[in-house]
């Protein structure tokens, strides 16, 4: 308010300006009592002209008062019409102190105008909803890509893939709806509560198969859905309940919160999500526990009574290195098998199920541990390793073959920062598969060595928009990957893509 702050700039000038004059009259009246003759009417002639000077003063200052209560009166005017037609508070003329005392609203009050306000008046419903709203998210994000095989197999299938599968085709990987309203003890709310609705391609590789699970169908689309309640023991016990996406690996589901599009071998090999309980201590700011108590892998419900757990910890030595270690225990094998000749007893709705005898009771073994090492601001490292082993019979016997089948191997990061909105990545790894452990169902049982290189480059355009170009080279020791002719492969596969990457919401971080 540039008039406002001119006018109590001139009202102070001529203020001192009066006090000035006002202690220059004093001194001369003083002086006039105390001096002869001469200097009586010199000083007589003095104190006429500094009564004129402080009688023009005081109608100058009499002038801009009334100025400034106008100008007071107009703005609070003003701004009591914005307040009628904006919801949002926004600053007022009630907190301008006037020269001389008063504020610029009692002004007004004296020209009969309504005095401003300065805060909304929100009702206890108002104030339940916004402290609600506060603490909850709703996030989009849509994942779409071109990739282009340079086998040009047949069906346009790119192999061992778990997301960019289609090959010359503009792809949608995935469609989500994200809703989040976390826990926060801070802020006396210890429950919360996530569910991610997913749609598109993704979905037929994460979210289970009828071989896997007896009615994959029902939860697809739900790729979390859980609930949490941190308990008051010790710095928290955070407990989540419900279903979510296994923690078992490097690399997530989210693209935009990936080194490269495509996921590593590991990525596919490894669980996808679990239903059960998770919990988490955090015993210090740099060593964190965590424990599962699972139906199985991959498993919304479990194919057996067998209850898998798992066993971990993360070390944050410091704010660059981050350490997780996972064990993870399970039996994955069913002990019944589906049939149309229902028996009179209890089953799931629109199942019938007839057992297997002997069961097969063989376990699975999976050892988990990566490490990130944020070197630099601007270069990042990351190395896995993984081990799992499982058997389909705990014990040998006629027509049970206990072999175990095992697969070994890891993975390597590296992303280093060229801009503020540009990166460069690098992924290579290695997977020993004995057995067809993991290209089970694909090709018939073979031992072979996968390898694969991967360079990413990320363009940020935006705050919620993402490209990435990626170049991938994979190779085997078996002829695993597919041609343009029809039951020919080779022994590599090379892949460019284009994956774009939009989403909004008020989550910040990854996903």
């Amino acid at each position: 308010m540039p008039a406002t702050t001119e006018i109590s700039r001139r009202f102070r000038t001529r203020s001192f300006l009066w006090v000035v004059l006002c202690w220059g009259l004093g001194s001369s009246a003083q002086q006039a009592v105390t001096g002869g003759p001469a200097q009586s009417s010199a000083s007589d002639s003095k104190i006429e002209e500094l009564q004129r000077t402080v009688s023009e003063l005081q109608a100058q200052l009499a002038e801009l008062k009334t100025q400034m209560t106008t100008m007071a009166a107009s703005m609070a005017a003003a701004k009591a019409g914005s307040a009628q037609s904006s919801s949002l508070p926004s600053h007022t003329v009630a907190d301008i102190e006037m020269p001389g005392g008063g504020t610029t609203e009692a002004a007004a009050q004296e020209q009969g105008q309504p005095p401003a306000s300065n805060s909304l008046v929100l009702t206890q419903e108002d104030r339940g909803i916004l402290d609600y709203l506060k603490g909850a998210t709703t996030n989009v994000m849509v994942d779409a890509y071109y990739s282009y095989n340079f086998n040009d197999p047949v069906g346009r299938v790119n192999v061992l893939r778990a997301y960019d599968v289609s090959s010359n085709a503009v792809s949608l990987n995935q469609a989500v709806v994200m809703f989040e309203r976390a826990a926060d003890p801070t802020a006396d709310r210890r429950w919360g509560t996530r569910l991610d609705l997913q749609f598109g391609q993704a979905t037929a590789t994460l979210q289970g198969s009828p071989s896997n699970e007896h009615r994959p169908d029902i939860y697809r689309n739900i790729f979390q859905a859980y609930g949490t309640y941190v308990f008051p023991v010790g710095n928290g016990l955070n407990v989540d309940f419900g279903k979510w996406a296994s923690s078992l690996g490097y690399e997530g589901n989210y693209t935009k919160d990936q080194m490269n599009y495509s996921r590593a071998y590991w990525f596919n090999f490894l669980p996808f999500y679990h239903m059960g309980f998770r919990v988490k201590y955090q015993v210090n700011n740099k060593f964190g526990l965590n424990y599962w108590l699972v139906n199985g892998t991959n498993q919304t419900e479990p194919n057996n009574g067998f209850k898998d757990e798992m066993f971990g910890f993360v070390l944050t030595p410091n704010k660059q290195v981050a350490w997780t270690m996972n064990y993870y225990f399970g039996q994955e094998n069913p002990d019944a098998t589906s049939t149309t000749d229902c028996p009179p007893v209890p089953v799931q709705p629109g199942l019938c199920f007839a057992p297997l005898t002997p069961t097969p009771q063989g376990k699975l073994h999976i050892f988990d541990s990566y490490v990130n090492w944020q070197a630099t601001p601007k270069w990042t490292f990351a190395l896995e390793g993984d081990y799992v082993v499982e058997r389909m019979w705990a014990t040998s016997g006629p027509g049970r073959n206990s072999a175990p089948a095992h697969t070994w191997g890891g993975a390597g990061y590296i992303e280093y920062q060229l801009s503020p909105k540009t990166y460069l990545a690098g992924r290579t790894e290695y997977l020993s598969d004995n057995g067809s452990f993991f290209t089970a169902g694909l090709f018939s049982k073979v031992t072979e060595a996968l390898k694969e290189f991967t360079v990413t480059y990320t363009y940020n355009v935006a705050d919620g928009l993402q490209l990435k170009t990626e170049y991938r080279y994979d190779w085997s020791n078996q002829p695993v990957f597919l041609t343009n002719q029809k039951d020919v492969f080779s022994k590599d596969q090379s892949t460019a893509t284009l994956g774009m990457i939009w989403w909004f919401g008020r989550k910040q971080g990854a996903w």
